[in-house]
């Protein structure tokens, strides 16, 4: 019975860090998502700050 709640409290290790692995891979889908579908506006606002930088 020891070795039973044992193996399942290693299992519940595991299984919190596969949980973190899904969470990390699709917060890193939803960057790329973002950044493909802003690009044109992210590349304009990065111009204008360039821009605004050097008429300084």
């Amino acid at each position: 019975m020891r070795l039973a709640a044992g193996r399942a409290r290693l299992d519940e290790r595991g299984q919190g860090t596969t949980e973190y692995a899904i969470l990390v891979g699709v917060l890193v889908v939803i960057a790329i998502v973002a950044i493909t579908l802003f690009r044109p506006k992210i590349e304009e606002l990065w111009s204008a700050i360039a821009d605004g930088i050097n008429g300084l």
